[in-house]
């Protein structure tokens, strides 16, 4: 699902990755409309049914939230800026805006229905909302997002840029590089505690292959005989434009200080002894991660609003003791929101954290 939803290139918001997974889980969701009116605020309200669609489609991945107080503050809290934030976009960030939801769902639908026929429906079904519905609340983040990336300048992406490369000199590297991993634990075995080899076994098998590759060893074809990591074994122990972050400590470290071009000592990690090869190394532009970083302003933007502008609007919840103080959950970020961006998923390969 995820996959999938990357390749086609749709716009990086959690909305994405949130919805696909609240797909394929139980919802909460009832068919019956409850006009039952759960929060206020200036100019508007948000009635029980808005709230159990919205939990369902974009948060039931996370467990029901009845008797959460917490979670339906947050959650409410959510949607009111939804609304009031769509409702002040722009007539091009709407219509924008409702094209890509239209896109997305379709591509979500056929995604489901090329697994199974008519599987789209009955992930409806069981969240209990329609497509309709589903486009309704797709439509309102997406449109919230746009919009509020629209307003971010170039400036304001430049000095994000500057300031995250001066936190962090190496946080735009990508790398491409080669690795031969000689693992203390069985890479097939889900629980992580199988073990494979000891630790002085795992010293005798890498300084084998150091010694092969010291006297003219093809890395690749080490790489397929020795490597016991198996995202790479068969790709001749590649892994390509990767940013460092995503990888073990260890692993990242030497993937950012290591001579380009040279075959490094044997080093341990997490997950036993690596031989690297750094092929290449760069550091990504400003253009580059331009649009990342645009979204990632404007999700700060939105939480921003949830704590500064949304109290000014007599925000209110008249839920049957809920409560109105503000709570860890209630007044988190936009980060966890359905208009939040998500980041690329770090590899499932032993060489990720």
């Amino acid at each position: 699902m995820f996959q999938i939803l990357k390749n086609a290139r749709l716009p990086k918001a959690a909305l994405i990755v949130v919805l696909g997974a609240a797909l394929a889980v139980s919802g909460c969701g009832k068919k019956e409309g409850d006009k039952t009116v759960v929060a206020t605020y200036t100019g508007g309200e948000i009635t029980q049914t808005e709230l159990t669609q919205f939990h369902s489609i974009f948060f039931s991945q996370y467990g029901d939230m009845s008797g959460s107080p917490e979670m339906q503050e947050y959650l409410l809290k959510q949607l009111a800026t939804l609304k009031i934030m769509a409702g002040k976009a722009t007539d091009d960030s709407k219509k924008e805006a409702e094209k890509e939801a239209k896109d997305q769902i379709k591509q979500m639908e056929e995604y489901y229905n090329s697994q199974e026929k008519g599987a789209f429906d009955k992930q409806l079904d069981t969240l209990k909302v329609t497509k309709k519905d589903l486009e309704k609340y797709v439509t309102l983040s997406t449109t919230v997002l746009k919009d509020t990336s629209g307003k971010v300048t170039d400036d304001e992406i430049k000095a994000s840029y500057d300031a995250k490369l001066k936190e962090d000199p190496h946080v735009y590297d990508l790398a491409s590089v080669a690795h031969i991993l000689v693992a203390l634990k069985d890479p097939s075995d889900t629980t992580g505690t199988k073990e494979l080899r000891t630790k002085d076994e795992a010293l005798v098998r890498i300084n084998e292959v150091n010694a092969k590759l010291a006297g003219g060893g093809d890395f690749a074809a080490l790489a397929k005989e020795y490597s016991d990591d198996p995202g790479s074994k068969d790709k001749d122990g590649k892994y390509e434009n990767v940013s460092p972050s995503v990888w073990d400590p260890a692993f990242k470290e030497a993937a950012i200080t290591q001579p380009v071009g040279q075959v490094g000592q044997p080093f341990e990690s997490s997950f036993g002894y690596h031989i690297l090869r750094v092929d290449k190394r760069e550091v990504q532009a400003v253009d580059v991660v331009k649009e990342d970083l645009r979204t990632e302003i404007a999700d700060k933007l939105i939480g921003d609003f949830i704590t500064n502008e949304l109290p000014k609007l007599e925000f209110k919840i008249t839920l049957p003791a809920a409560s109105t103080e503000a709570s860890p959950a209630a007044s988190a970020g936009a980060a966890a929101s359905p208009a939040a961006s998500a980041s690329p998923a770090a590899s499932g390969s032993p060489a990720a954290k």
